[in-house]
């Protein structure tokens, strides 16, 4: 059974690991096989803003695109709120158009999120990536429909294990995003938090793909 790795970003093309590697319209490279694509608030650009949009939308209408992100909103940047909800909003747009999932970053905006997500009425399934907060936040997001991924701060943070183990076995995600660990080590401590095997854990996380992709 495969491994899934809902976000990285690095290619590794393991056969054992589906990979949903994280690209910039403004860098792609058309030798992944899977991939998400979508602005980074981080890397807001006005100047080339019109231009990264129209390279997301040609993108998103092909087969290997799978969702749209890694996108979304922070606080703790210099890029203007508005900016950003701006820009987060053209993509929601994009991704309700071509019905694609959203992978996004969220840092410290989750009710702002919150309320982005209904008076938008989003309709295609959305994914915290890299999720670290507390359970009661966790569950504020389940209730209003979001999925969780886990990856670095499950394997570095021990409050995390008991958040983990709260999520629905129907609502989270597993991830590398950018640490040294492999996809099997993030796995590991899962099932562990879940006291479940290896292998119970890829079903669940497998069916979880299926109903999002």
């Amino acid at each position: 059974m495969k491994f899934y790795n809902l976000h990285t970003h690095k290619f590794i093309n393991n056969p054992d690991v589906f990979e949903l590697v994280n690209q910039y319209p403004w860098e792609f490279d058309e030798t992944i096989s899977n991939y998400s694509v979508g602005i980074h608030p981080w890397y807001i650009n006005e100047t080339r803003l019109a231009t990264d949009l129209k390279i997301i939308e040609e993108k998103l209408q092909l087969s290997e695109c799978l969702a749209l992100g890694e996108c979304g909103l922070d606080k703790r940047i210099e890029v203007p709120m508005d900016l950003q909800i701006e820009v987060f909003e053209k993509q929601i747009a994009l991704a309700e158009k071509y019905q694609k999932p959203l992978v996004l970053h969220l840092v410290a905006a989750f009710d702002e999120l919150i309320e982005i997500k209904k008076h938008l009425k989003v309709s295609v399934p959305i994914v915290i990536h890299g999720f670290s907060k507390s359970e009661q936040l966790a569950k504020q997001l389940i209730d209003n429909g979001f999925y969780l991924s886990f990856g670095k701060y499950l394997l570095r943070n021990k409050e995390m294990e008991t958040v983990f183990k709260s999520i629905p076995n129907d609502k989270f995600f597993l991830e590398t995003d950018t640490i040294e660990e492999t996809l099997e080590e993030v796995y590991q401590k899962a099932a562990l938090c879940k006291t479940i095997s290896v292998e119970e854990l890829q079903e669940m996380v497998e069916k979880n793909w299926n109903t999002v992709f």
